[in-house]
């Protein structure tokens, strides 16, 4: 069964999302990353089936993600993936993560780097699998989150549900 048969397996599949959004100055009423996917979730036909904003400690990372997993079949995750102290994301997540997906990375670095150049780099964006859903964590730059679910995430937001689900 090749891609197209799967995507066409999974045009029927309701998805539901879970949205985290890690950080220190961020209020709900702030979030603009947590609106937009919010209205891109829905846009695309899926449901937010919940939502966390969490400061960037790694139990809270886990604590949020661990809350959501069993009501979601994908989970965003945005905000902490840098280089510097306080951010914690990536490394909340590593340990959890079942099945990594690092194609994910390597194509968000990818069409990063055709907007900011090599501070593409500074990025660990990753996605993997756990508990049944698939967790991916991407910056919290809102251009990031928009690159993140046009380029990647919505075109194959049914197709990774319905993956994960099998």
């Amino acid at each position: 069964m090749g891609t197209d048969a799967h995507r066409q397996a999974a045009a029927e599949l309701v998805v539901t999302v879970g949205i985290v959004t890690v950080s220190d100055s961020r209020t709900p009423e702030t979030d603009t990353n947590g609106t937009y996917l919010r209205e891109q979730i829905a846009g695309a036909g899926a449901e937010v089936s919940g939502y966390a904003l969490v400061r960037d400690e790694p139990d809270e990372v886990r604590a949020a993600v661990d809350g959501l997993v069993s009501g979601a079949r994908v989970v965003v995750v945005n905000g902490g993936t840098g280089v510097s102290k306080r951010d914690t994301t990536y490394d909340a997540l590593a340990g959890m993560l079942e099945k990594t997906l690092p194609g994910f990375g390597e194509l968000f670095r990818m069409l990063s780097w055709e907007q900011v150049g090599a501070a593409a780099m500074l990025s660990r964006a990753t996605a993997g699998t756990y508990r049944g859903a698939v967790v991916i964590s991407i910056p919290g730059s809102p251009k990031a989150v928009a690159l993140a679910w046009e380029k990647l995430i919505g075109p194959e937001l049914r197709h990774l549900a319905w993956e994960v689900g099998r």
